[in-house]
């Protein structure tokens, strides 16, 4: 039997209890269920025992942020979204040259976004653990380390800083936070995206299959509350917190409660974000998030963070 975990890896507060048990009906790529526990101190939800040993295995090579994906009108949507996000972001920035670094950034789909949005951006650079990534990024001029964050070693100092959907999924995120404010320069923003554990969605599908655990990739999820605490042990303040649309969390939802019911098919040659309903159910959750987001708390957060002190 897995032992029950002694305390929460976020605030370190012993109040904790069971919050879910998963499996990934997403890729199929392990069989096996997940414990997931939330600390009633900071409502941070984490997985344990963290399943380090089967990494190669729960990223399949058909895992979204490794395959070059064709333009579909959804595609071009988000690009034109997250255009005029970062240029937004973008105009904060000093300097005529910039350097940007994507953690977890795979083929370097999201730098081509970047780099189409500012000509100033003239040196990107890719992190991530999958070497077909790797042949992909570097043939479209991007940098490419094929590894960890943490075993990441260079002189250069980013401007921008990427962990789109990456900070749930590390062992530490403290030592990626750390690592990154040492990437940072010194007028630079790092961006965070990441699921909050808040969300109605997550009250709704925590005990059949919330997307939000992404099973068994998502390691620690956070509240506002819980991400604030952990970053008291870094040298990187908040400069913006707000919450966003999460059109892809309700869309696993819906899909996975539709297979346990046999209605629809999903399957490691055929998973979710590969499904005809992923495409509409995303388009009209995202208008709702939107829609309801001025007065609730959606199951994304985005945060900006600078250098600063937290002393």
């Amino acid at each position: 039997m897995t032992p029950v975990p002694s305390h929460c890896p976020v605030c370190q507060q012993k109040n904790i209890e069971l919050w879910s048990v998963a499996k990934d009906y997403e890729y199929f790529s392990v069989p096996d269920e997940f414990s997931y526990y939330q600390c009633i101190s900071c409502r941070a939800v984490f997985i344990h025992p963290v399943p380090l040993a089967l990494l190669k295995k729960i990223y399949p090579p058909n895992y979204y942020s490794f395959v070059n994906n064709g333009k579909s009108i959804v595609v071009r949507t988000k690009e034109w979204l997250d255009k005029r996000f970062f240029k937004k972001i973008l105009a904060q920035l000093p300097g005529k040259d910039l350097c940007a670094l994507d953690i977890g950034g795979g083929t370097g789909w999201m730098l081509d976004v970047l780099k189409a949005t500012d000509s100033r951006i003239v040196f990107t650079q890719s992190v991530d653990i999958d070497t077909e990534a790797k042949n992909i990024a570097e043939a479209k001029g991007h940098a490419y380390f094929e590894g960890t964050i943490e075993e990441f070693d260079t002189n250069r100092k980013f401007d921008l800083i990427l962990m789109l959907n990456l900070i749930e999924h590390v062992a530490d995120p403290l030592a990626v936070l750390q690592k990154a404010e040492t990437l940072l320069s010194t007028d630079g923003i790092i961006i965070i995206k990441t699921p909050n554990t808040e969300s109605l969605d997550a009250r709704l599908y925590k005990k059949t299959y919330w997307g939000g655990l992404h099973c068994p990739r998502h390691w620690d999820i956070f509240s506002q509350k819980s991400f604030r605490h952990l970053l008291l042990s870094t040298n990187l303040v908040v400069k913006k917190m707000t919450y966003t649309q999460g059109a892809p969390f309700w869309a696993f939802s819906v899909i996975a409660s539709l297979y346990r019911k046999k209605k629809v098919h999903i399957s490691a040659e055929k998973p979710i974000i590969f499904h005809w309903l992923f495409a509409p159910l995303s388009a009209g959750f995202a208008l709702f998030d939107f829609i309801r987001r001025p007065f609730a708390k959606t199951s994304q957060m985005f945060i900006l963070l600078r250098k600063g002190s937290n002393k």
